[in-house]
């Protein structure tokens, strides 16, 4: 769940895991951890057709997540260019 400054709405102050609970700090708008941001918007054939989610998990929320998937995520490796 990411939490806005109530003046400044476009101002990030902290994020907070939608799993555990676990506030990751924000100073001047940036996140002091990375965590994994999720946005759907469900459609036809939903159940949830026209509901629009979105959710925050920490690193440690999301290893455990991981863990209990039938099939891993396809994981690569991310280049940065020089």
């Amino acid at each position: 769940m990411r939490i806005y400054d109530r003046k400044n709405t476009a101002e990030l102050t902290a994020i907070v895991c939608n799993k555990c609970g676990r506030r990751i700090p924000v100073i001047k708008g940036v996140p002091q951890e990375d965590a994994l941001h999720v946005e759907k918007s469900w459609g036809y054939f939903s159940r949830k057709d026209g509901e629009r989610h979105s959710f925050d998990i920490c690193e440690e929320c999301y290893d455990k997540w991981m863990a209990g998937f039938e099939e891993p995520a396809l994981t690569e490796e991310n280049v940065e260019l020089i």
